[in-house]
């Protein structure tokens, strides 16, 4: 009986693994930004998040996965509150393909997106959209201040950024596809959801999201103007 229970329990523990996955993502997510934001003159501009209506983190990506036609990872949205201040409750999204080529270097990436405008929020949370095909894409600026910013930053609809082995830097991200996960929306929220209904209906930030969205909140809790743009 012992045997059983014990053989039981090793079949079990991958699946347990792979539904705790969308919560250490999000765990993940928080130290990103955290980190990032907190690093003296190397982070995101604050007035880059200050317009930003939504932002994507995709934590810990294999250099490995970093292939032609490969699947990039997984990661986690949320945009600005409609109605009052603060972040929405947090959708998932999977990255993939990419131009050819496209490759980063060390043992681990993480990346980060800003979308800066309606137009950009928009696509982002239709099931699928392509970086550049469907919302212009450009390499954001590093530093506290958006100074250095070119015209072509001032008028993409989504910013990215880059971070490996320490390095933080602006990333263009041409050809990449994001589409919304429903499984893993599922195994957060119970049920499927799609992401425009996640960040659209003030749905209540679950315990495992409560981590980044206090951090968003912190950095940029600002209140979304109905019908802003850039």
């Amino acid at each position: 009986m012992m045997k059983l229970i014990l053989v039981a329990a090793v079949a079990l523990t991958p699946l347990m693994a792979k539904d705790n996955e969308p919560a250490q993502r999000l765990d993940a997510a928080a130290a990103v930004f955290s980190e990032v934001m907190g690093a003296p003159d190397k982070g995101i501009p604050q007035e880059m998040l200050e317009h930003a209506h939504c932002i994507v983190i995709v934590p810990d990506l294999k250099t490995g996965a970093f292939i032609v036609g490969g699947k990039y990872g997984k990661g986690v949205l949320s945009c600005r509150n409609k109605v009052g201040p603060g972040w929405s409750a947090p959708g998932t999204v999977r990255i993939e393909g990419g131009s050819v080529g496209f490759q980063i270097g060390g043992s681990s990436t993480d990346l980060i997106m800003l979308v800066m405008n309606e137009r950009g929020a928009d696509k982002l949370l239709s099931s699928k959209f392509t970086l550049g095909a469907e919302g212009s894409v450009a390499a954001g600026p590093v530093g506290r201040t958006a100074t250095a910013q070119t015209d072509a930053q001032m008028h993409a609809d989504i910013l990215s950024w880059s971070r490996s082995q320490g390095l933080f830097a602006g990333l263009a991200l041409e050809g990449a596809t994001l589409r919304q996960d429903l499984d893993d929306n599922a195994t957060i929220y119970g049920k499927k959801l799609e992401n425009r209904a996640i960040v659209t209906q003030r749905r209540r930030v679950p315990a495992a999201a409560a981590k980044l969205i206090n951090m968003l909140n912190k950095y940029s809790a600002r209140e979304e103007k109905s019908g802003s743009g850039q």
